[in-house]
């Protein structure tokens, strides 16, 4: 199966002159139907700090959404699972962020290793929706097997994600079951936590950063409202704010 141009993942070692002597690495997660190429200038503007970076390509992304339909939440999140041991094996503290669904992912990592996890860095996280159509895909999945795409929610013009046209179901499926389990293990999240969402978001609803605020553990808690961005805010108006924000948190957070 031939992998778009743009979803290639991108990697880039620490470099401790640059953050105080020690090895601070971060592993970033794109989002569902997206691919790196929606987190490659965040990644990129945190390997100029001298952060190390792992930003893999989630299983069945940057494909075809025909494939993605065969991979589940359990894949994605072995793949940021791994991603995470590699850089944990190299580094001194690892930090891990993540938009949309990654935002999921990585608090889902949070979650599993309140003790590992160094900070979290999340941008228009998805974990659970009020949408009341989400109820049929139980059973809508194996009649229908997409829906229209919800790529390119970016305020800014001319900015392509390079996402899925489609929306595979079986795969949300397991995307929305997977975030009702995580939102019951939201407790479990100790580390600094740095939330950004966008005022106007067309994918995302607002079910998610209010549950968030209320269960996490974690008593170091920033929220950012973003005004000049939509869904897709890592290649929006606000992203350099992201991109500065989120690298003195994991500064301030790892020293």
């Amino acid at each position: 199966m031939t992998t778009d141009s743009h979803a290639a993942p991108f990697s880039a070692p620490a470099r401790p002159e640059l953050t105080g002597g020690r090895r601070i690495a971060v592993v970033l997660s794109h989002g569902f139907t997206g691919s790196p190429a929606s987190m490659r200038p965040w990644a990129e503007a945190l390997a100029e700090r001298g952060y190390g970076v792992e930003l893999p390509l989630l299983p069945g992304h940057g494909t075809t959404w025909q494939q993605m339909n065969g991979t589940t939440w359990d894949d994605w999140y072995a793949q940021v699972t791994g991603a995470f041991e590699k850089a944990l094996g190299e580094n001194d503290a690892v930090a891990a962020c993540g938009l949309s669904m990654g935002g999921g992912l990585v608090l889902r990592l949070a979650a599993d290793h309140p003790d590992r996890v160094a900070a979290v860095v999340v941008v228009n996280p998805m974990v659970i929706t009020r949408r009341k159509d989400v109820l049929a895909l139980p059973v809508l999945k194996w009649l229908v097997p997409s829906f229209p795409g919800i790529t390119n929610d970016i305020k800014k013009p001319g900015v392509e994600e390079h996402g899925y046209t489609r929306t595979p179901l079986k795969a949300a499926d397991s995307m929305f079951r997977a975030g009702r389990v995580l939102a019951r293990d939201l407790h479990r999240i100790t580390a600094p936590l740095l939330v950004f969402h966008s005022e106007e978001d067309h994918v995302v609803d607002d079910a998610t950063v209010p549950l968030i605020a209320e269960r996490v553990s974690s008593t170091d808690v920033t929220e950012r409202t973003l005004r000049e961005s939509y869904h897709v805010a890592t290649l929006d108006n606000d992203a350099p704010q992201i991109f500065e924000e989120s690298a003195a948190f994991i500064a301030r957070a790892t020293a």
